[in-house]
């Protein structure tokens, strides 16, 4: 496999990590990166980041899940970070369809068995990836247990601005206008606008500014607002899978209790009737799960072990 820069001095990940090009199953260049753990590993954490992500940003949850036993893969989805982006405009946030991510888990999974990383394969999936994830499950994916960060199974809106955004972005869509950034939003990454007090994604002021500090030295990674066609396609992709019954494996939602970006609603309602499965809500705790406060960390971690080491 092809070698492609990985920078994990700014990732603070396990030593020994590399990252690779792998080619889509539509020919979307995709990189990705693979953190070692012990020679004794218990399994490989198929890590599925958030939109606007990249894989530099989860170098600290690499570090975490060596230490308890785990190698972890993570990939730039299509249209961010270092993978192939997708509209002329490189900050804006594009996906022509959700079902295109599909191709991305499919090369993800087959860059893990060319790899030779340690089986099986577990899920760990934050916000969009876990739109992605619960989509794959159902697609077959072949993983004995899934552990999921603030999922993407709605759009944090207010009620009424619910039905308008829903409204306009069909009609804009309609209207030839999918490549333009959805009303409201910017050509403007989020951790350098806005100030760390209120911040929708971490009570942390150290994960804060390793954010930060990402998204300053290498701004090409990061991403700014989505685009009308992403909100559309993430709109009916929500809506279609919440009404599909829960996938038959066993998982742990983490969920934070000031939960602002994803809509809790639609998790509450699928972890209610998924048969093994669990719901943790953190008192306080933004949308990052894994960039929130050590103590918050480590509950995630601990319980993802937890939850892992009971099904492999």
């Amino acid at each position: 496999m092809e070698g492609a820069p990985l920078y994990n001095d700014l990732a603070e990940g396990p030593e020994g990590g590399r990252a690779f090009w792998e080619r889509a199953d539509d020919e979307v260049r995709l990189r990705l990166a693979h953190w070692p753990g012990p020679k004794q590993a218990k399994a490989t954490v198929l890590l599925f980041p958030g939109r606007t992500e990249y894989v530099e940003k989860y170098g600290r949850a690499a570090r975490d899940l060596a230490e308890i036993g785990y190698h972890t893969l993570c990939i730039d989805w299509r249209g961010q970070g270092l993978s192939e982006r997708l509209a002329s405009d490189p900050a804006l946030g594009h996906v022509g369809r959700f079902s295109d991510f599909q191709h991305d888990v499919r090369a993800m999974v087959r860059a893990a068995e060319r790899l030779g990383l340690p089986r099986p394969f577990v899920l760990l999936s934050h916000s969009m990836g876990g739109c992605i994830a619960l989509r794959a499950l159902h697609n077959g994916l072949d993983v004995p247990a899934a552990m999921f960060s603030g999922p993407m199974w709605g759009i944090a809106l207010p009620a009424m601005a619910r039905v308008f955004a829903t409204a306009l972005v069909y009609a804009l869509h309609g209207l030839g206008m999918g490549h333009r950034y959805m009303v409201g939003t910017k050509g403007e990454t989020y951790v350098l606008k806005a100030p760390f007090e209120d911040n929708q994604l971490t009570t942390d002021a150290d994960m804060w500014a390793y954010m930060r500090r990402q998204s300053r030295a290498h701004p090409e990674l990061t991403l700014s607002g989505p685009s009308i066609t992403w909100l559309r396609e993430a709109i009916h992709e929500c809506r279609s899978l919440v009404r599909m019954p829960a996938p038959g494996k066993p998982a742990h939602v983490f969920l934070g209790g000031h939960e602002r970006i994803v809509d809790p609603r639609p998790i509450h309602d699928l972890m209610g009737r998924w048969p093994d499965g669990r719901l943790t809500v953190v008192p306080g705790a933004e949308h990052e799960i894994m960039m929130e406060t050590p103590q918050t960390r480590a509950a995630f971690f601990q319980a993802a072990d937890t939850l892992f080491s009971a099904h492999i």
